[in-house]
């Protein structure tokens, strides 16, 4: 039987700005308004206004929240301070990733877990079967927000215009309350896209409100509204993981190059533990496959699941393909045989269709943005 896919606070607005809407993890979201290549290159020379409300937000309170979310998570999340945020990762005890996250810890006992919208119910119930024993609670806020992400060099002056919050001594990866056009919000200058930018979660009553005093006060810089297919080439021209794509439950965060992110530092036990002490070892000795660049030669875009070749023999496969705006021509990240991951590697290609078409190896990401 099929469902509905769920509408977000401003899907009246999609739809009178003449968006192409697509089912993404049960939500029908904005693909475009127009023309991709044309909102990509906005945020990267402009700003662009996002719709991200399909996101999962799930709220962990209490004397031991920060005591679960170690024990859950592999980050060191007791360490954060108020007011910040950190990238951080679940897993199972195998250490396979459940998801990637974003935690902000709001106050001293209160936490906002971030979940991809696609495993917002995995992580949901991870987590709250993994708070069996603490003195914690566990609540799913997705209903509770609507996200609206303003990204792209223009966009702190932009966000200045209708706030009187101290943006300009909120720190990369750090949020703080304040009031944006009139409008409660939690502002967190955090995004997907590779460039400056801020995420701004707000009351869903509030969220077209939001939006439109956004687009006019963002017409003159040049800004736009954008959807979830730029979002997408931005942030792989930025190296940044997907996933399903790039991550997923059949690898640790060590095969997927983020092992950095795995805190055994930390005080007490966390699930999965002593799985993903095995893969730092084995990443140790004998490296995995390793996340590349690849950058086409030609013209002929690789899609993810397509095979990376050297000399007839298949030593990877592409996570993410797509055109680069930015760069021109298309691009890739895959995961090839450690032998062939160093950049310049000669005779590397992608299988594209029975035809093994040229590609360089290079070292992600693709895009950095000028300080």
């Amino acid at each position: 039987m099929s469902t509905a896919p769920r509408l977000t606070a401003l899907d009246a607005v999609h739809r009178a700005l003449g968006a192409t809407m697509t089912d993404f993890a049960g939500w029908d979201m904005p693909l475009r308004y127009g023309s991709e290549r044309d909102e990509h290159t906005a945020v990267r020379t402009r700003a662009g206004l996002f719709d991200l409300s399909h996101m999962g937000e799930i709220t962990v309170t209490g004397p031991q929240a920060a005591a679960l979310l170690d024990h859950a998570l592999v980050g060191n999340i007791g360490g954060v301070a108020v007011g910040r945020a950190r990238y951080t990762m679940i897993c199972r005890e195998d250490g396979g990733i459940l998801d990637d996250l974003i935690v902000y810890r709001l106050a001293e006992a209160t936490y906002m877990v971030v979940a991809n919208a696609s495993n917002a119910q995995v992580v949901l119930d991870a987590l709250t079967e993994r708070a069996a024993g603490f003195d914690a609670a566990v609540r799913d806020d997705r209903d509770a927000y609507a996200l609206i992400a303003i990204q792209g060099p223009e966009s702190p002056g932009i966000l200045k215009s209708v706030t009187d919050a101290d943006l300009d001594g909120l720190k990369y990866y750090a949020g703080l309350p304040g009031t944006v056009a009139g409008v409660p919000a939690l502002i967190a200058r955090t995004g997907y896209t590779g460039e400056d930018g801020f995420e701004l979660f707000v009351e869903p009553q509030h969220a077209e409100k939001l939006w439109q005093a956004l687009t006019e006060a963002g017409r003159d810089a040049g800004l736009i509204p954008c959807g979830l297919s730029c979002r997408d080439t931005l942030r792989l021209e930025a190296g940044m993981p997907l996933y399903g794509h790039e991550l997923t439950t059949s690898l640790t965060p060590f095969d997927a190059g983020l092992g950095r992110v795995v805190k055994f530092e930390k005080e007490g036990d966390f699930v999965g533990r002593e799985a993903l002490a095995a893969a730092a070892e084995r990443a140790r000795t004998a490296p995995p496959r390793k996340l590349v660049g690849l950058v086409a030669e030609g013209r002929r875009v690789p899609r993810a699941g397509m095979q990376v070749v050297a000399d007839g023999t298949v030593i990877g496969e592409v996570t993410s393909g797509a055109p680069s705006p930015t760069l021109g021509r298309p691009i890739a990240m895959a995961y090839v045989d450690a032998a062939h991951a160093a950049p310049g590697t000669p005779g590397v290609g992608v299988d594209i269709r029975g035809t093994h078409e040229p590609y360089e190896v290079v070292a992600l990401p693709f895009y950095k943005r000028q300080k």
